[in-house]
């Protein structure tokens, strides 16, 4: 199957941001979007149980000058078994406009034992823009006894800040090697989260790193220019949940934004 959700998000004449141009088709959906917070809030939404080997699914979504967007999901995306070795592929390339602002806050993204999947992240910020993207990634079926059982994860992503590259992250997750020791060594059932900001505000970096403890190890770092990356391993979706909830909070109040409502918390 290959699907695609295509998006231009605008600023109206009446100061209120808007989609100018959508297309999607199957696996994804959208839910009818609506204005909180200064944003315009859009839901993705795949109606069939998840994504299968050699399923392709293209995101690109634009927000033009001056518009507010936020990208949500109300439900966990899911990868199924490989049954023919190949990879399932999701191509995401996010454009943010002088002036405006996105947010890309997804749920969990959870393996299933044998899944086989590739993700492309290319995060596009003009000299103004702002975002915040957010990942996700669980161990698998933690209560079905599918924890790290997956075969193979690829995760590929570049940040372009006014065309120059300022981050540049690829890794691979495979059970059957040394690359999940990060990952559990410390919880048996790490969920890991990760974070891209671009802006021009004061960074929290301390009430970031206060976030930390027992059940969370997180830390936070500028990049080359104009943003930071922020990476944190919890002990259980639980505390995975909280710290995004709480981590998100601290970025809109440190940007002087009111964070929209996405209606999970």
């Amino acid at each position: 199957m290959k699907g695609h959700l295509h998006l231009t998000c605008s600023l109206g004449a009446n100061g209120e941001s808007y989609l100018r141009e959508q297309s999607f088709r199957a696996p994804l959906h959208l839910s009818k979007p609506h204005h909180d917070g200064g944003a315009l809030v859009v839901n993705i939404v795949n109606p069939t149980a998840g994504i299968f080997d050699d399923d392709e699914i293209d995101l690109n979504i634009t927000v033009e000058s001056q518009a507010s967007l936020v990208l949500t999901t109300p439900s966990s995306g899911r990868v199924y078994r490989s049954r023919s070795g190949l990879d399932a592929r999701v191509n995401q390339e996010l454009k943010v406009a002088a002036g405006s602002f996105l947010e890309f806050y997804p749920e969990p993204f959870i393996p299933h034992a044998g899944a086989r999947y590739h993700q492309r992240n290319t995060l596009r910020v003009a000299e103004t823009g702002s975002l915040i993207f957010f990942e996700w990634l669980s161990p698998g079926r933690v209560a079905s006894g599918e924890s790290f059982l997956y075969e193979e994860l690829c995760w590929d992503t570049d940040v372009i800040l006014a065309d120059k590259v300022i981050a540049r992250e690829r890794y691979t997750l495979n059970p059957k090697d040394e690359s999940l020791n990060s990952l559990n060594a410390v919880f048996e059932n790490a969920h890991y989260l990760g974070c891209f900001v671009i802006g021009t505000f004061a960074f929290p970096q301390d009430e970031i790193e206060a976030l930390g403890g027992d059940d969370v190890y997180i830390g936070a770092g500028p990049l080359v220019a104009g943003g930071w990356t922020i990476k944190a391993i919890c002990r259980d979706s639980l505390h995975a949940r909280k710290t995004l909830s709480t981590l998100r909070t601290i970025l809109y109040q440190a940007m002087k934004k009111e964070a929209p409502t996405l209606g999970r918390f």
